[in-house]
């Protein structure tokens, strides 16, 4: 009788294989490369510029799951986002047939306020230190961050600190003089059930932040764009924001300058929700 290590049937049940790796690095633009820190940076960029967050197959209703195969038709060949776990599941598998070790995380958003723990991050180690990599939080973390009591990153122009709190690490983001909690998670492994069960959360409970509105949001360098319900808030790293109501009609010319492209069928959908 043989026995699986915990180890060993982590890496099996993620099913790394069902994501064509040439393609993916096709998608985000960026080449082959060895499993260094530097790598790490450049790929978790490169992906949060290519690849949008947002949910609009859970406003219409027919999301399609998270089975890997799925998510990387979904993000990769037909070039739409999604949010954290398609994001967290597509980044974890591309790292770890890259050659870098990734342990797959779940965190509690806004511990301070309740929040529940249904985000889901990485802790990736490359060259001998421990990152966060967090391509799905919105237009939150351009980089990685080590995981070091402190440490401090400028995420596109908003700094954010790598706070150590007990078992938990908490990511903070500086507002204004102080610092607020994002999301905190500790290093429970985690196996795919359990983002499928926080996802069926997210994305069927009338309480989630997802079921009731459009979301889709874009991060780049100095600026954040966040299309939230009916409005679209551009947000730049010098405090200066504008928020501007979008209507039904030009819903179409707003989701293609945040470089999403639905079907005529899925935009009329949309329009209609919006309304």
């Amino acid at each position: 009788m043989t026995t699986r290590t915990l180890e060993t049937t982590e890496v099996q049940d993620w099913n790394i294989e069902a994501v064509e790796l040439d393609a993916y690095l096709e998608r985000i633009g960026h080449p082959l490369v060895a499993p260094t820190a530097e790598a790490l940076s450049s790929l978790h960029e490169a992906h949060v510029r290519a690849i949008p967050f947002e949910n609009l197959d859970v406003v219409l209703g027919k999301h399609p799951g998270l089975d890997l195969g799925v998510v990387a038709d979904k993000l990769v060949h037909r070039r739409r986002g999604g949010y954290c776990f398609e994001h967290g599941l597509l980044f974890a598998a591309a790292l770890e047939r890259l050659g870098f070790t990734v342990h797959r995380r779940m965190a509690r958003v806004q511990p301070h306020r309740s929040g529940l723990r249904t985000h889901m991050a990485l802790a990736v180690h490359a060259e001998g230190t421990d990152y966060l990599a967090d391509i799905g939080f919105g237009a939150g973390m351009m980089y990685p961050m080590p995981l070091r009591d402190g440490a401090e990153v400028d995420q596109a122009g908003w700094p954010h600190r790598i706070v150590r709190q007990g078992n938990l690490w908490a990511l903070t983001k500086q507002q204004g003089d102080g610092w607020e909690v994002l999301h905190a998670s500790d290093e429970s492994p985690q196996r795919p059930v359990d983002y499928e069960v926080a996802h069926h959360y997210v994305s069927t409970h009338p309480r989630s932040p997802f079921t009731g509105q459009l979301v889709v949001m874009r991060l780049d360098h100095g600026v954040s764009r966040r299309l939230v319900g009916d409005e679209l808030t551009v947000e730049r790293a010098n405090g200066e924001t504008e928020r501007t109501p979008v209507r039904p009609e030009q819903l179409g010319d707003v989701l293609r300058d945040l470089d999403l492209e639905p079907g005529p069928a899925d935009l009329a959908g949309l329009r209609a929700h919006l309304s």
